[in-house]
């Protein structure tokens, strides 16, 4: 059996680094895209959020099919996140 015996914590990483990023989340069921304004242990929040239905190829510019979602901001539940990047 192999033992964790030291933890630390380091601050800034995952999801904290792509602070103020235009980001892309891969999530259980739909994928979105938007500014990443907000970060915590339930939820991340996306600025100027859509949802993307097709991307497109990922070497071109914008998405094939993205429609923005309503409001200022879009929260997602951070356990139905699977994948996530910088987007375009």
């Amino acid at each position: 059996m192999k033992k964790l015996v030291t933890v630390t914590e380091v601050v800034g990483e995952g999801l904290e680094s792509l602070l103020g990023e235009n980001v892309m989340f891969f999530c259980v069921n739909y994928i979105y895209a938007g500014k990443l304004t907000g970060v915590n242990q339930l939820c991340v929040i996306l600025e100027d959020a859509k949802i993307v239905y097709e991307t497109g190829a990922f070497t071109e510019k914008g998405f094939k099919d993205a429609q923005k979602l309503p409001g200022k901001e879009w929260g997602i539940e951070r356990a139905m996140i699977e994948s996530w990047g910088v987007s375009k």
